[in-house]
């Protein structure tokens, strides 16, 4: 038997709406074209990177000079970063992932600390001027709407403020619902490339065993803390991947999150979160991106549970605090005895970015019944580095401070530090050390704390 001819979704199209894509229809190398020496590029983020047209602005480097790309973190390879690059792109990270690290350290690429909720109104106010954006979005509906899929929140808002817009329509991004589409009449060039969408699990494969257990642990401590009709936000990472498997026993849970995983698709299966009992958007799962593999893609394509909105909107922690029995979970680099979060660097060395993770610390704390987490284990390398240290290391960042600290997990417990003194923030935070740094810990805090 013949295999069944695929459908294009032109067929579905009016007529007078396929005119003006058509129109408007070229080659990567030719959209390009129209990118010039000097411009301000923004990026479409996240799994949803345009990789055509990033291939073909590349392939144009010996013309251009001093472009400035901006963009929180992108899966895949990305050839702008590459040494001997800098001379034509200049890459603006607003958050540092595992492909920008080196070029951020070394000089070849910068920085941007800011909260994630506050990326999108630097182009909205006019702080960054945006003159190209380059953006990966589904084929076109009936009325003429793509859907920007995998990734809304720090896209939308600096592509509806660029001068140029140029899409890649991929039939792999999945359509996305809420506040997340453009309209053909507003893209400038359309390249029809399809590839599918880059994956990135939360949970490390190469991980090892005794990491897997101690995820494992703090996740149940988390989960404990979390009450039925909780709505959730996860961070980046296995922590929270984690904290899904012991919510089985849970009821009515919500989801208001930057960002969710696969872990959330069983629940929501199952009627574990269904949203009911949320105090905004009740019903629906609000995000502003997924990070996760192409079952969780597959799971958001038309899914009308789920709405996508910038991040301006969902980061926003007075809009976060409306939801009552807010549960954030964040992660952390080191916590020091007195509650001060380290998050985006190893000392001096810049590892990460803020993110969401102050947004939504501090939209759990003005909850009614919310409850702001802190999650991390003990100790790196084999046990050898404490992660709850005496002091930051020098030239570590406060990301989250200590009087927005409320709750902090590791694999030994749960130290609740909202309300306490020093003294009684560092006896907590000692008890859920690793037992190897207990002694030092304690030394310490009797000298400095006089505990």
């Amino acid at each position: 038997m013949a295999a069944q001819e695929e459908v294009s979704y032109k067929q579905f199209i009016p007529t007078n709406i396929l005119r003006i894509y058509n129109s408007k229809l070229v080659s990567a190398d030719e959209a390009v074209k129209h990118i010039k020496s000097g411009d301000n590029i923004v990026v479409q983020p996240g799994c949803a990177a345009p990789m055509e047209l990033i291939r073909a602005l590349v392939r144009r480097k010996d013309e251009l000079k001093d472009i400035t790309i901006y963009h929180i973190l992108i899966v895949g390879d990305l050839p702008y970063l590459q040494p001997g690059m800098e001379k034509h792109f200049k890459h603006k990270a607003f958050f540092i992932g595992a492909n920008s690290r080196q070029a951020v350290n070394e000089g070849r690429a910068e920085f941007i600390p800011i909260f994630l909720s506050e990326v999108p109104l630097l182009f909205k106010y006019g702080q960054i001027k945006s003159d190209v954006a380059l953006l990966n979005v589904s084929p076109p509906d009936e009325h003429g709407f793509c859907s920007y899929g995998v990734d809304v929140g720090t896209i939308k808002t600096p592509a509806e403020k660029s001068k140029l817009i140029i899409a890649q329509i991929n039939k792999y991004q999945p359509r996305a619902l809420g506040d997340s589409f453009i309209h053909i009449n507003k893209i400038n060039y359309i390249v029809e490339y399809d590839e599918p969408i880059y994956e990135l699990p939360q949970v490390d494969p190469n991980a090892s065993k005794d990491e897997l257990e101690v995820f494992d642990k703090i996740g149940s401590y988390i989960a404990d803390l979390v009450e039925d009709g909780s709505t959730l936000q996860m961070g980046i990472g296995a922590i929270p991947d984690s904290v899904m498997r012991y919510l089985h026993s849970k009821k009515d849970l919500g989801i208001h999150t930057e960002m969710f995983s696969d872990g959330i698709i069983e629940l929501v299966e199952q009627g574990i979160i269904n949203g009911e009992k949320k105090t905004l958007h009740p019903g629906k799962i609000i995000a502003g991106f997924v990070l996760g593999t192409k079952r969780v893609y597959d799971f958001i394509d038309n899914n009308p549970i789920i709405e996508f909105h910038p991040q301006e909107y969902v980061n926003d922690p007075f809009i976060i605090a409306k939801n009552d029995k807010m549960v954030a979970i964040n992660s952390a680099i080191e916590v020091d005895l007195t509650g001060q979060v380290c998050s985006d660097s190893i000392g001096t060395k810049f590892y990460s970015g803020i993110g969401g993770q102050v947004d939504f610390i501090r939209g759990a704390a003005r909850s009614d019944g919310g409850k702001p987490i802190i999650a991390l284990p003990s100790s790196t390398k084999n046990a050898t580095i404490s992660r709850i240290v005496p002091t930051l290391k020098p030239g570590a960042g406060v990301v989250t401070s200590r009087g927005d600290v409320h709750y902090v997990v590791t694999e030994y417990g749960v130290a609740e530090l909202f309300g306490k003194s020093i003294q009684e923030r560092a006896r907590a935070l000692i008890n859920i050390a690793h037992p190897n740094f207990r002694d030092e810990l304690t030394k310490y805090a009797k000298e400095v704390f006089n505990i």
